[in-house]
């Protein structure tokens, strides 16, 4: 009957591309967040940024904090857009309260990793993650070149 779309390219908004390389990601999950009028269009231009942001749970809330939507030109005059403010992500009670007991009890955070449209809104990925050591990312940067290097030959020959 119905197709499921997959997420393609023109679905996703923005990546978090370090959170992989500094991250083992244990888990992820699915969250809506709240934003204001004009940062979905800043959304729909492409403006955001995850890089240096990271996820609080504030009052059994989830709260996304440091990233950063740029301030389009063309929106209303009337608001005073802040471009760094700290948005509520919308999950399941039992989603936090399992999220936020990782985090407090076995020292794992959450972190951001894309934000993409689903449905017409805006949907952020976000991940239960622990911290890669220095040789871990070694590793992982010389598994990424032997894959590169088998690929590279398995055109050629």
């Amino acid at each position: 009957m119905g197709t499921k779309k997959k997420k393609t390219a023109e679905n996703v908004i923005c990546d978090n591309r370090k959170a992989r390389h500094d991250y083992h990601i244990l888990d992820s999950f699915q969250a809506g967040i709240v934003l204001d009028g004009w940062e979905v269009k800043s959304l729909r231009a492409g403006r955001a940024q995850l890089s240096d942001s990271y996820v609080r749970f504030k009052n059994s809330e989830a709260w996304l904090i440091g990233a950063h939507f740029s301030v389009l030109n063309t929106i209303c005059q009337h608001t005073k857009p802040d471009p760094i403010r700290s948005r509520k992500l919308l999950l399941n009670r039992k989603e936090i309260n399992h999220l936020a007991g990782r985090v407090a009890q076995k020292g794992e955070t959450v972190i951001p990793l894309n934000l993409h449209w689903s449905r017409g809104r805006v949907k952020l990925s976000i991940g239960l993650a622990k911290g890669k050591k220095l040789h871990d990312k070694r590793e992982s940067l010389k598994e990424k070149a032997l894959k590169l290097d088998s690929d590279r030959r398995g055109r050629r020959g």
